[in-house]
């Protein structure tokens, strides 16, 4: 057993539930593993930069991106769960149906002001405002916080009436409501991944863990933090 920990980055879409996994492998093996997380862009960024992690997990587009640039080792990567995305109102607020894309699309013109991240989710939800002909009129209401920084701390703060963001990112934090989840027909699941960097201290350890945080035994914990498996 290697005497350094592993280190593991991620995207905050999925903070709490490698904090609760990886906390679960040293129980079960021994081995220490330092986990950080921070916004996909930014996480992204220090990756190409070159600093020194072991495993990474992100978005799968975006550890596709690093294999390709050889900062994440060639086959390493492994799909771990399946996000989706929710919409948030602040506790006690009127809560607008989410039901279809009729009354998502009647929910956003009727904000105020609404609130989506730096992230894929955020990508997509702007390109399908234009899809929806609306974007320009609603362009200022937006408000999108710094990368890291939740979006469901600005709808608690009553800053913003409504909020995208990931599930798993919302329903743990205190002061909102989660309307639901966008329904089928505009939903976009998102697919995080992990991956080995080409600078792990030791890969086959760094493996381990991906495969640990693939593992059917974990399912259920995914679904209690709002993802499914891959």
């Amino acid at each position: 057993m290697s005497d350094h920990p592993l280190k593991l980055i991620s995207s905050m879409a999925t903070a709490e539930l490698l904090a609760e996994l990886v906390a679960r492998y040293q129980r079960t093996t021994g081995t220490r593993v330092v986990a950080e997380a921070a916004g996909g862009v930014a996480v992204l960024q220090r990756i190409q930069g070159g600093e020194a992690v072991d495993v990474v997990v992100l978005a799968a587009n975006a550890i596709d991106k690093l294999i390709d640039e050889g900062r994440l080792l060639a086959g390493s990567r492994l799909d771990l769960v399946r996000s989706g995305i929710a919409v948030a109102v602040r506790a006690g607020a009127p809560k607008p149906s989410v039901a279809d894309e009729a009354a998502v699309r009647q929910a956003v013109l009727a904000a105020k002001s609404l609130s989506f991240s730096t992230g894929p989710s955020g990508v997509y939800l702007e390109k399908l405002f234009e899809r929806w002909g609306i974007l320009e009129q609603i362009r200022d209401r937006i408000r999108v916080p710094p990368p890291g920084v939740p979006v469901g701390s600005f709808v608690a703060a009553g800053s913003v009436e409504l909020g995208f963001q990931q599930l798993s990112e919302l329903q743990s934090l205190a002061g909102i409501e989660i309307l639901g989840v966008l329904p089928p027909a505009i939903q976009l699941i998102t697919v995080f991944s992990g991956g080995v960097s080409a600078q792990a201290s030791d890969p086959q350890a760094a493996r381990s863990l991906l495969q640990f945080l693939a593992a059917p035994e974990v399912a259920a914990i995914k679904v209690r933090f709002g993802m499914d498996s891959a």
